[in-house]
């Protein structure tokens, strides 16, 4: 795929951060929005905004992606609407920082829901109409934090661990088509989520964090080169290196101090 003129781009967690950030640079680049969030009143907003600026068309969708059977119901609300998808933007997502059991059990299925589960079948369901085409693809957002153990951030960590490698493996099966799966692993980023996961760290100013515009061009771009990861931020050296310069047990011990109060 070279040009996103005139392509349907479905857009998960779209109502701020990165996923604002792909649906803003997706309208630039001439393509068509199915925007997905929770919060209705900032999808409807974003929407209206697009469509003033750039004449496209933009629906919105306001579900909770953390619920059982949410993929299916929104493949179903999306076809009902006419949306036949191109690329598929699977940004949702959340985590939670500080010692394991400081969370409940149904913070981290909502969690698990989200980040794999619903991300996963999302993928089942678009994949066969994109091959069928022999055209367009999907952007799986991962984070840094794939690539290495973080203690304080155990579940978070390990269900970004599994969108790289799962990512990374349908890109292989995808070798000899024209559809392409991109993994984005941002690094510390200006978005809601260090609030959302209690980070002792939230303060933007005084810390390197990279921003949400940086992480959707990165991820455009890592896509329209056919790129299966990429990384954006200012952490994309070290976490490359870290894993191959120490042993996995010095990892842990460096990672344990990186998120603890």
């Amino acid at each position: 795929m070279k040009s996103f003129q005139a392509k349907n781009v479905l857009v998960t967690g779209a109502s701020s951060g990165i996923g604002e950030a792909f649906a803003n640079q997706f309208a630039e680049l001439g393509a068509n929005l199915l925007l997905v969030a929770r919060s209705e009143g900032a999808l409807l907003q974003l929407a209206k905004n697009l469509k003033e600026k750039f004449s496209m068309q933009c629906d919105v969708i306001a579900m909770d992606l953390s619920e059982d059977n949410a993929a299916k119901k929104l493949f179903d609300r999306a076809n009902s609407m006419n949306w036949d998808i191109d690329i598929l933007v699977n940004n949702a997502g959340f985590g939670k920082i500080g010692d394991f059991e400081q969370y409940d059990w149904q913070t981290y299925h909502s969690m698990l829901q989200l980040n794999i589960n619903t991300l996963t079948e999302l993928c089942l369901l678009y994949l066969p109409s994109m091959k069928k085409k022999n055209s367009g693809g999907i952007i799986n957002v991962a984070s840094t934090a794939a690539f290495l153990p973080i203690p304080f951030s155990s579940v978070y960590a390990a269900s970004k661990s599994y969108v790289l490698h799962f990512s990374e493996s349908l890109f292989g099966e995808l070798l000899k088509t024209n559809v392409t799966v991109t993994c984005l692993c941002p690094s510390r980023t200006k978005t809601k989520f260090a609030k959302v996961a209690n980070s002792p760290f939230p303060d933007y100013e005084s810390r390197a964090y990279d921003t949400p515009e940086n992480s959707a061009r990165v991820g455009i771009q890592g896509f329209l080169k056919r790129k299966n990861t990429v990384i954006s931020g200012h952490q994309k050296l070290l976490v490359s290196l870290v894993p191959r310069i120490f042993s996995r047990s010095r990892v842990v011990k460096l990672t344990s101090t990186q998120y603890k109060k």
